[in-house]
C-alpha cells in the first residue's frame, strides 16, 4: 500500500499537460541542439514504473508503452481508489510484457544503454573524462619533449657562444696582448742598455735642443751585435708621435715577436755605405709595420743608435714574393754592382689580415747623421704652446706593458673570487638552491651557465659577480696558455702569425 501511496504522489507531481510541476521549462540552447541532430529529450519524464520482481523506479524510454505517455499519467492522475489502483496493476502489467525496466546505472564507456540522450550524456560524460585525461597525456608528453629539445638546443647555443668567445680572444691575444707583451720586453731591454734619454737633453729654456745635423761620412755603430743585441732604436712619425720600437739583431721568431723588429744579419749596420735592411710584423705582436700604407714621399725614418741619430727620407716601395731576397742585398736596384750609397729597407707581410703571400718592402734614403749628445733631430719635435721645443716621444711605458703576464692578473681574480665566495657563503649560504627544493621557485632546465650560477651562493648579484669574476680568470687563462700553443701547433693559426722575414 505504501508503495501505490507513493506512486500516487509522485503523479500528483505532473500537470494536465503531462508535465512535472517542478520541471525544467525548454530554452533557446535546447532548441538549437537540433541544428547538429542532437535528438531533444523527451518534454517530460514518463511516470516511474517497477517490475514484479520489485525494481526501483525508472524512466521509460521513448518509444516505450504507448499506454504510459502524457496522456497515461493525465488520465492515471484523475483516478484514485481501487480505479488508481487498477490502472497501475494494468500499467505493471504491461510494462512487464514490453520490458523489465532496471534502475537508472550509470554506463560504461562504448555501452549501449537503449537511452540515446541518457546514454550520450553519461558515455559523454565518462568518455569526456577519459578522453581529456587522454589529451593531456599526450600534452604533456610533447610539452616534455618539446621541453628537453629546447634544452638540448640551449646547451648546443651555449657551446657555440663559448667557442665564438675563444675565437674573439684568440683575435684578441693576436691584435692586442701581444703587442703589450713586446712593449713590455721591449722597454726592458732599452733599460738594460742604459742608453741615455733623449729628452733630458735641454740645458735652455727654450727645451730640448735640436741636434746639429753632421758633414761628413757618418760613423758605424755598432761594429757588430750578436743575435737578439739591440742594435738601434727606429722612429717613424707618419705612424705616430709615440711610435717606436727596438730593432734587434736577427729575424727569428724570437726577435720579431717579443723584440720590436729584427735586422737582417747579411745586410749592412747603420751609417755603413749599403742597405740597412729591417723586418717587422704588420700584424699582432705590436704591428710595428702596420701601416706601411700609409707613408709619404718624404717622410723622415730615423735610427737612432747608443751615440748617434742617422736620418732617412721614405723614397718608394714594392711588392715582392717571399723568395725575392734581393730586395734586402746591399744594392737592390742594382744586385750584381757593389753598393755606392746608404739606405734603409723595411720588409713586412702582405696582406695584412690574412695568411701572408707576399712582402711590402719599403725603401728610404740617407740624409744625415747627429750626435745624441747634441739633442734630438729636427724631424722628431715640435713646438708646445708653451713655446718650447719638445720631444714627440714620451718614452713612457704603457700600463699594461708593466706586466710580465697575465699570470698575476689571474691570480688575483680567483683570490678576489675565493674571499667573496666565503663571505657570500656565511652570509647567506645557498638561498636559491634552498628554494628550488623546497618547491618555492620552479626547477630551471639544463644550462652549463645556468648551473655555474647557481652553484654560486648569495643573493643574485653576488651569484653574477662571483660567476663574472669565474669567467674573467678562465678568458686570461685562455690569453696566457690557450691562444699561444694554438699559434704554435694549429697549422692555419701558424700560417697567419704573420711571421714577415723574407726567406734566404
Amino acid at each position: 500500500m505504501k508503495r501505490e501511496m507513493d506512486f500516487m504522489a509522485d503523479n500528483d507531481r505532473y500537470d494536465g499537460g503531462g508535465r512535472r510541476e517542478d520541471a525544467i521549462e525548454p530554452t533557446d540552447l535546447d532548441e538549437a541542439f537540433d541544428d547538429f541532430g542532437i535528438p531533444d529529450p523527451p518534454s517530460a519524464p514518463q511516470a516511474p514504473t517497477w517490475a514484479s520482481q520489485g525494481a526501483q523506479p525508472s524512466f521509460a524510454q521513448p518509444g516505450g508503452n504507448p499506454g504510459v505517455g502524457n496522456q497515461g499519467f493525465a488520465n492515471q492522475s484523475a483516478m484514485n481508489g481501487p480505479a488508481a489502483n487498477q490502472a497501475a496493476a494494468n500499467t505493471a502489467g504491461a510494462n512487464e510484457q514490453t520490458q523489465v525496466f532496471q534502475p537508472l546505472q550509470p554506463s560504461q564507456p562504448g555501452q549501449n544503454t537503449g537511452q540515446p540522450w541518457l546514454a550520450g550524456q553519461s558515455d559523454n560524460s565518462e568518455s569526456g573524462k577519459h578522453g581529456r585525461h587522454t589529451g593531456n597525456g599526450g600534452d604533456t608528453k610533447s610539452r616534455s619533449k618539446s621541453r628537453r629539445l629546447w634544452t638540448v638546443l640551449g646547451i648546443f647555443a651555449e657551446i657555440l657562444l663559448t667557442i665564438a668567445v675563444v675565437c674573439a680572444l684568440y683575435i684578441v691575444w693576436q691584435m692586442w696582448w701581444t703587442g703589450v707583451q713586446s712593449e713590455h720586453t721591449q722597454y726592458n731591454q732599452r733599460q738594460s742598455v742604459s742608453w741615455s734619454d733623449p729628452s733630458k737633453s735641454a740645458n735652455s729654456s727654450k727645451g730640448v735642443n735640436i741636434a746639429k745635423a753632421q758633414d761628413g761620412t757618418p760613423p758605424i755603430q755598432p761594429q757588430s751585435a750578436n743575435t737578439g743585441d739591440m742594435v738601434a732604436q727606429i722612429y717613424i712619425p707618419r705612424f705616430g708621435d709615440q711610435w717606436q720600437r727596438n730593432i734587434v739583431q736577427g729575424t727569428d721568431m724570437v726577435s720579431l715577436n717579443k723584440h720590436g723588429m729584427g735586422h737582417y744579419t747579411q745586410s749592412q749596420m747603420p751609417g755603413e755605405i749599403g742597405n740597412f735592411a729591417a723586418a717587422g710584423h704588420r700584424n699582432g705582436y705590436g704591428q710595428p709595420l702596420g701601416d706601411v700604407d700609409k707613408f709619404k714621399v718624404g717622410d723622415p725614418i730615423v735610427l737612432r743608435t747608443k751615440d748617434y741619430w742617422y736620418v732617412y727620407t721614405y723614397t718608394d716601395f714594392k711588392i715582392v714574393t717571399p723568395d725575392q731576397v734581393d730586395v734586402v742585398a746591399p744594392n737592390p736596384e742594382n744586385p750584381t754592382a757593389p753598393p755606392t750609397e746608404r739606405m734603409i729597407t723595411l720588409t713586412t707581410c702582405e696582406p695584412k689580415y690574412s695568411t701572408p703571400t707576399h712582402r711590402w718592402i719599403s725603401y728610404g734614403k740617407f740624409k744625415y747623421w747627429a750626435k745624441v749628445s747634441d739633442g734630438v733631430p729636427q724631424e722628431l719635435t715640435h713646438t708646445g704652446q708653451d713655446g718650447k721645443v719638445q720631444f714627440i716621444n714620451n718614452q713612457k711605458e704603457s700600463p699594461f706593458a708593466k706586466l710580465p703576464s697575465l699570470i698575476p692578473a689571474i691570480i688575483a681574480l680567483l683570490v678576489i673570487y675565493l674571499v667573496l665566495f666565503i663571505a657570500a657563503a656565511i652570509a647567506w649560504r645557498w638561498p636559491l638552491r634552498r628554494a628550488i627544493k623546497a618547491g618555492d621557485v620552479k626547477k630551471p632546465d639544463l644550462s652549463i651557465y645556468g648551473g655555474l650560477t647557481r652553484l654560486q651562493p648569495g643573493i643574485k648579484g653576488i651569484r653574477i659577480l662571483l660567476v663574472l669574476l669565474l669567467l674573467l680568470a678562465a678568458a686570461l687563462a685562455i690569453m696566457q696558455w690557450v691562444c699561444p700553443w694554438a699559434a704554435s701547433n694549429i697549422p692555419i693559426l701558424h700560417q697567419m702569425s704573420n711571421y714577415t722575414a723574407v726567406t734566404s
